[in-house]
């Protein structure tokens, strides 16, 4: 594995440019967000979305998550009427991970196979960022998790030393949340919380909140 140091704040563009030539390749990338760190892998590349599914121990049945640089690609992926838009608008970006209905051109590696739904967020972190916009696509995702463990990993020498052997790049800014993303299910026409994590439910505008219906849920799916 390559640990590239990077700045939180002003990551070094030719260590982005590393992650982004080696996600190219078909290899996997830890990163931090706004939430925890996550494995991402590019979207056209099965090999490696097969490969973050073997190293996560998850099934086809986990939803896994696209990771935008803004919500311009949304259309490609999802489909969203004009309230679920502007709810997505004014809660974007952040810690949070929606459940949309996919569009039929999203891949089938991508949404889940009995509800044919995505998870979607736009997160807020100068590195992840970075990474996003140098590589010109989303990417998948799944939060840095240890296979049966429940909690985010955020030591970086214990990341380093656990996945050393299975993951080829690892984007190190010196600090990893410790809660995963809140989940807002977006897909019956009303906002469900399915889980809540690190972005606060607080109303970001009163739009977004009235003209959306929010029921609390505390159902949680796995991470």
């Amino acid at each position: 594995m390559r640990r590239l140091i990077v700045h939180p704040e002003d990551p070094q563009a030719r260590l982005i440019q590393q992650a982004v030539q080696a996600l190219r390749s078909g290899d996997l990338l830890i990163m931090p967000t706004d939430a925890c760190a996550v494995i991402a892998a590019a979207l056209d590349h099965k090999s490696a979305v097969d490969r973050l599914r073997a190293v996560r121990q998850l099934s086809d049945r986990h939803l896994l998550t696209l990771l935008c640089a803004d919500l311009s690609a949304l259309a490609s992926y999802a489909k969203v009427d004009d309230v679920a838009y502007r709810f997505l608008k004014a809660w974007t970006p952040g810690p949070y991970t929606f459940i949309l209905n996919a569009s039929k051109q999203v891949p089938r590696r991508v949404w889940h196979p009995s509800r044919r739904t995505i998870g979607l967020r736009v997160p807020k972190h100068p590195v992840t960022m970075a990474v996003l916009k140098a590589f010109g696509e989303p990417l998948l995702s799944s939060s840095l998790i240890w296979p049966g463990e429940t909690e985010p990993m955020h030591d970086a020498d214990d990341i380093a030393e656990r996945f050393g052997g299975s993951l080829e790049v690892f984007l190190d800014s010196g600090h990893y949340g410790m809660v995963p993303t809140t989940v807002i299910d977006l897909t019956s026409g009303e906002a469900e919380v399915i889980r809540e994590g690190a972005g606060s439910l607080k109303p970001l505008t009163i739009d977004a909140w009235t003209k959306t219906g929010f029921k609390s849920s505390r159902s949680m799916p796995s991470r």
